[in-house]
């Protein structure tokens, strides 16, 4: 065994990136239209494209509440940075649409991608058995027959 750390700078370009195949894999290993949705969303969220597009989201609301705060002057801003409008479409996308559905979307979709690693787990740790088993000499069949059919070719050489 390797004293190497694991170093998470290998595989964090695997998980924050928006990749249309990972998102396909991970889609087919659930069953179901919610689940599939649900990791679809998950995936698509869980990405730096999203959190760029969230924090842009969140900057343009960010004039009008400066203005507010008297850090800037109306005439500093575009007109349309300012306007109640956008300003409200802002807020209702960022407070009741993102925090009340995407996060309900989100938990499921982790829930069904937990599931599923855990399935993953479970048929991995079985399959380790199965070898280790095999690889027994005291468990009849796999290695055990193979040795026996070497000692026999063994025994008919030196006869």
């Amino acid at each position: 065994m390797s004293n190497q750390p694991v170093r998470a700078r290998n595989h964090v370009g695997d998980v924050v990136r928006f990749n249309p195949r990972q998102i396909k894999k991970a889609v087919s290993e659930v069953e179901g239209f919610n689940a599939k949705f649900a990791v679809i969303i998950t995936s698509g969220v869980g990405t730096m494209a999203c959190a760029y597009v969230f924090a842009l989201l969140a900057f343009v609301s960010l004039p009008a509440i400066l203005i507010q705060a008297n850090v800037l002057k109306k005439s500093d801003v575009p007109v349309f940075f300012t306007k109640p409008g956008l300003i409200l479409i802002v807020a209702w996308v960022a407070q009741t649409f993102l925090q009340l559905v995407l996060l309900s979307i989100i938990l499921v979709g982790q829930r069904v991608q937990s599931a599923a690693s855990d399935a993953r787990g479970l048929k991995e740790f079985e399959d380790t058995e199965v070898i280790l088993d095999r690889l027994d000499t005291n468990t009849q069949g796999g290695l055990t027959d193979v040795l026996d059919a070497i000692k026999a070719l063994g025994n008919k050489g030196v006869a």
